[in-house]
């Protein structure tokens, strides 16, 4: 009490304590203040889905077109052949890449508006390709029909628990852009839309191989039974050993889970004087792989045949040809390595023979006439 007394007699402990109390009130209000206006913006702003009938279209999608700085492909789903990348051949397309980007883009949901200046979209990456940095996706019907046609730019943070991101989006036809909710993230290189399951034999299918590397002895390795759990060098080399238990493995086993980096055109890859493997299965199916190396890259052509009365294999086979027809794939270096494994690879090196030993000199004595 005599403390405020004391403030209020002195009139500059009363100006200070004046504004004291004005500063709090002002804090108080910009706080008021600000909350009202989120109040306001979230009214006026509710999340909306940005393509609201596509949820309904989506099994519709027939062809999908990516335009990025990059370049620009077409995605098509082809009767017989399923989801191609048209402007490689119809090479086969990833199912995965397809349905991530379809679904994704069907869930788009604009939570915040951005600019609509033209100026500035770049800021958001969202300048239109091939110019810009935006990556531009286009969904049409079996029909020719746009479904959908949206730009996406760059990503912000939008601490969301479910895993979303936030995505800067814009349709196509307008410079109105948007912070949304994505559960996808834009692919607008060629290679990350490749099926890249090229061949896959379950290693208890695989009897064995025949390896005819170019340049070097041709050899097999095989087992008798699915159960051995070993390939065995056929016709080892007289007083040669393997390397270490299990060496043939690698050879034997190369069409199990076998991926490629890149594809082009099989003319284009000389494979006249490649490495030839063909792996054999027990239900009769045989996979040729030839291995070229160019560079530091390796290339290999696929083809498949089966044992005569062997109907599943055919079908296999039939299969494998009519996807792999006429393309060369970019393997991983390893892989070209394992398919390219010499028979002296195989073995342990031989021992260089042993000096013969020195013959002592056994001439007369110099002092014998001594």
């Amino acid at each position: 009490m005599v403390a405020m007394e004391q403030t209020l007699s002195d009139p500059r402990r009363r100006r200070l304590g004046i504004l004291a109390v004005i500063a709090a009130l002002l804090v108080v209000w910009a706080i008021f203040a600000l909350w009202q206006q989120s109040e306001q913006f979230a009214s006026q702003y509710k999340p909306f889905p940005l393509f609201p009938d596509l949820p309904h279209q989506a099994q519709t999608v027939a062809r999908i077109h990516i335009a990025a700085k990059g370049g620009s492909f077409d995605i098509a789903n082809k009767p017989g052949k399923g989801w191609v990348i048209a402007t490689r051949n119809d090479m086969p397309a990833s199912f995965e890449q397809v349905n991530k980007t379809v679904v994704g883009i069907a869930g788009l949901e604009a939570i915040e508006p951005r600019t609509a200046r033209a100026g500035w979209l770049h800021y958001l990456s969202l300048d239109a390709p091939p110019k810009g940095d935006g990556i531009q996706f286009t969904l049409y019907d079996n029909k020719g029909q746009q479904l959908a046609s949206v730009i996406t730019g760059g990503t912000q943070d939008i601490g969301d628990q479910g895993g979303a991101n936030g995505l800067f989006v814009r349709k196509a036809d307008s410079t109105q852009s948007w912070l949304a909710k994505s559960t996808f993230e834009p692919k607008s290189d060629i290679q990350e839309w490749y099926d890249k399951d090229l061949v896959n034999i379950d290693r208890g299918r695989i009897a064995g191989a025949d390896v005819m590397p170019q340049g070097s002895a041709t050899y097999s390795v095989k087992r008798d039974k699915p159960k051995d759990t070993e390939f065995k060098l056929v016709n080892l080399p007289p007083g040669r050993q393997l390397s270490y238990p299990g060496v043939t493995d690698a050879v034997a086993t190369a069409a199990t889970g076998l991926t490629f980096d890149d594809s082009k055109a099989a003319k284009d890859i000389d494979f006249s004087k490649a490495t030839r493997v063909v792996i054999h299965t027990f239900d009769g199916l045989n996979v040729t792989i030839q291995v070229a190396k160019q560079g530091d890259d390796y290339w290999a052509a696929v083809s498949a045949d089966a044992a005569p009365g062997k109907a599943a294999a055919a079908k296999e086979a039939q299969d494998i040809n009519a996807k792999t027809s006429g393309r060369a794939y970019k393997l991983p270096a390893y892989k070209g390595q394992q398919l390219m494994t010499t028979l002296e690879n195989l073995l342990k090196p031989l021992h260089p023979a042993k000096p013969a030993a020195e013959t002592p000199n056994l001439g007369s004595d110099d002092n014998s006439d001594q």
